[in-house]
């Protein structure tokens, strides 16, 4: 008798993690907001301070940036209705890639309908089979994806590290094209790329250096031009990428750099060109969000000493924050059950918070990101330092073994890049394969 064909949709009907979770009250994702004010939501019907947000400037909500949507939605619709190559190129398109451009210092810039999309494009467009890519190990998963996708070798580095780059380059063959790319400020940890190292090592062998600037743009740098300008390094760098759903916002993303190398993307990159160009509200918003976060010093000024405050406020009461240097800010819990369990917690209290668990961060490292806003108020921020001491002694949080010693340390990588020879970089880590596994599952199960 003949096997039968696999039935795709076994898994969907034997996935049970997430009402596991929120059978047991602790379910936090897809929590709809009724009421999105900022520094604060309406969830549940209830006020919450929400430090679980991107919106670093505190852009989404301005009514300048609201008003400019709405006027680019009056003038050019509501949708462009085909991709950028074809017809959905309206000026204000090609008005936002050249405000870009100009702020950045580079010829020239092209807007993909997200910074997923942005990073997905150029990587495997601007790469060949025989190539190299040097990735952190820590990147975001838009670029490891776009690393998996791409023709190249994917070749990943220890986080942060000259040293561990400088190895991995020495054995990069001589004739390989070779492209190192890390994040300016990365997503969980909330640390800054250490762009003074990580340059000269790979220009003294040959590579491209590509910063995604998602999380540094409106935080680091002059007038929030990001870490490439927060270290003076702009001639140094071939590749910016840069997202628009932070502290422009909004949503979509862009590519700057020489203006050969986007002309080729114009018409290269598979994640533009069959894909439908950003509806007018969305580039109407940005645009104006540039403009603002360019005259409007007061908002970056305020952002850096909000975050001064939390970082101060969190190791004083007693937390492990690891080298967080930004307004993100991760709160080490160690248990993933006990990161699900305080962020259920301080959304009781009235903070809207988020975990992030194994495969998001290392196993047995789960966390609380939190990130801050220009716009909290000092008694914002005061709350938020009250609710969390209080709920780390009521939780034991200071006395879990899990917190003071987390464990082996497996390496996320792995998790996320089931790639040929990336077995040596792994053992190089001390880290683990695993291909299998759930983070939700996890945390439920314990």
């Amino acid at each position: 008798m003949a096997n039968r064909p696999r039935d795709l949709f076994q898994k969907c009907r034997e996935y049970r993690d997430s009402a596991d979770a929120r059978a047991q009250g602790f379910y936090p994702y897809f929590r709809s907001i009724e009421e999105p004010h900022g520094n604060y939501v309406i969830c549940e019907g209830e006020r919450k301070i929400m430090i679980g947000s991107n919106n670093y400037l505190g852009l989404a909500q301005d009514p300048r940036v609201v008003e400019a949507a709405c006027e680019a939605t009056r003038r050019y619709g509501a949708g462009c209705t085909g991709s950028r190559l074809l017809n959905g190129t309206i000026k204000l398109h090609v008005e936002l890639e050249a405000a870009i451009a100009e702020f950045l210092g580079c010829e020239d810039s092209i807007l993909f309908s997200t910074g997923f999309f942005a990073n997905q494009g150029a990587l495997i467009a601007l790469t060949e089979e025989g190539d190299s890519i040097l990735c952190d190990r820590e990147n975001h998963a838009s670029i490891i994806d776009g690393c998996q996708f791409a023709p190249a070798r994917l070749v990943p580095f220890r986080h942060n590290s000259a040293t561990s780059l400088d190895n991995r380059l020495k054995r990069v063959p001589e004739e390989a094209g070779r492209l190192v790319i890390l994040d300016g400020v990365f997503s969980m940890s909330g640390d800054i790329a250490n762009l003074p190292e990580i340059i000269p090592t790979a220009k003294r062998h040959g590579a491209f250096v590509y910063v995604d600037e998602a999380h540094s743009l409106g935080v680091l740098g002059r007038q929030g031009r990001g870490t490439v300008d927060h270290f003076g390094m702009q001639d140094q760098v071939d590749i910016t990428m840069g997202t628009f759903s932070k502290s422009l916002g909004s949503m979509g993303g862009f590519i700057a750099g020489n203006a050969q190398m986007v002309e080729y993307l114009k018409h290269r990159a598979r994640c533009l060109i069959f894909t439908a160009a950003l509806a007018p509200a969305i580039v109407g918003a940005v645009k104006k969000a540039l403009e603002l976060m360019q005259e409007e010093q007061w908002r970056i000024d305020q952002l850096w000493r909000n975050t001064r405050k939390m970082h101060e406020g969190f190791r004083r009461i007693g937390f492990n924050i690891g080298e967080t240097k930004t307004p993100i800010v991760p709160i080490l819990i160690g248990s993933e059950a006990k990161a699900f369990i305080f962020t259920q917690r301080l959304f009781e209290e009235g903070i809207f918070a988020t975990p992030a668990i194994y495969p998001a961060v290392r196993y047995g490292e789960a966390i609380v990101r939190t990130s801050f806003m220009a716009t909290h108020t000092d008694d914002d921020l005061d709350r938020v330092l009250e609710i969390f001491e209080k709920l780390a002694r009521e939780l034991g949080t200071f006395d879990d073994p899990a917190y003071a010693n987390p464990g082996r340390r497996k390496n996320i990588f792995d998790f996320r890049l089931p790639v040929p020879g990336a077995d040596e970089a792994v053992r190089e880590n001390g880290g683990e394969h695993s291909q299998n596994g759930s983070g939700l599952r996890a945390a439920v199960s314990r």
